[in-house]
């Protein structure tokens, strides 16, 4: 699978996502690199409040660019985390896409 981030596939420690053979609409990847781009958001999100509170000194702050580039790496390093397995929140994500598309709640 290849992530919007233009990284191969994930490492082989990954969790098993359910099986998606026999559902109409998106097919088994759509939903999975779906559910995995979730993660990536979720975690970056994480990870750009991680950031916000470290302190900064002065005498390396840069300032308005860093405050923007802060935000881009922690957008990156959210995709990063869930392209290598995440912390289990994609499977999850994609078993509850699965049974929204099949009609189950």
């Amino acid at each position: 699978m290849t992530t919007s981030f233009g990284l191969s596939a994930p490492l082989p420690n990954q969790p098993d996502l359910p099986s998606t053979a026999s559902l109409p609409g998106q097919s088994r990847s759509d939903i999975a690199e779906t559910a995995e781009q979730f993660e990536a958001v979720f975690l970056g999100e994480m990870s750009k409040l991680m950031l916000e509170s470290v302190e900064l000194g002065d005498e390396f702050s840069g300032g308005h660019a860093e405050q923007i580039f802060r935000g881009l790496m922690a957008e990156k390093l959210g995709g990063e985390i869930a392209r290598r397995g995440g912390i289990g929140l994609a499977p999850t994500v994609m078993e509850q896409m699965i049974r929204m598309q099949e009609g189950m709640q």
